[in-house]
């Protein structure tokens, strides 16, 4: 899939403003710290498209991208972020989790955890609610460019089994270097094909 045109839509902060209208999406989820600004305007090739902070957990409201006028990638509010209070952790959890099981043309969610480390238990509850509400998923894993490759493939597995998902369900990315970002493509790309595909035949019916 080649990216020509990315443009930020809106932001979103109340759960009646979520948009409704059709547009396949592909949501971003992950703990604050993840990376997940990073690897969006990698993954477009636009540096600034989302907005990237030193500050975790800036990014409270749901963010919306165009992407060449045939889909919308969705960052998603960061989860576990510090400096905030259990009440306000719980409006913005709110407002994720509305906007997960609300949306209509939601195609996959992107949860994205850091190679280095262990799965949070945010990280496994994320998972499990997914599973449960049967949403389609990927786990990235983020920041692969500061382990080795023998290690990255090592902390793969170490991923699949804390997550209990398939080692197929895991690509590694990196926002510094590029990797995965092709996988990442060409997986958006085959959901889309097979979603117009089904499309097609269930109109001819």
């Amino acid at each position: 899939m080649n990216i020509t045109k990315a443009i930020y839509k809106t932001s979103v902060v109340e759960k009646g403003k979520l948009l409704m209208d059709g547009v396949p999406e592909f949501a971003f989820v992950g703990r604050s710290n993840v990376g997940k600004s990073s690897l969006i305007n990698k993954l477009v090739n636009v540096k600034r498209l989302a907005k990237t902070s030193s500050t975790p957990g800036l990014t409270k409201m749901v963010n919306y991208f165009d992407i060449n006028d045939r889909f919308r990638f969705v960052d998603l509010p960061g989860y576990g972020y510090a400096k905030v209070g259990r009440k306000q952790l719980g409006i913005w959890a709110g407002l994720m989790g509305e906007y997960l099981i609300s949306s209509p043309s939601l195609e996959t969610v992107f949860v994205l955890v850091d190679i280095r480390h262990e799965p949070s238990e945010l990280d496994k509850e994320m998972v499990k609610f997914l599973v449960y509400h049967g949403l389609p998923f990927m786990i990235l894993a983020t920041k692969c460019d500061k382990l080795s490759k023998t290690r990255v493939a090592a902390q793969i597995k170490v991923l699949a089994s804390a997550l209990n998902v398939r080692e197929d369900f895991i690509i590694p990315t990196s926002s510094e270097n590029g990797l995965g970002r092709d996988k990442v493509l060409s997986y958006i790309e085959n959901q889309l094909l097979s979603n117009e595909e089904n499309g097609d035949e269930d109109n001819n019916q």
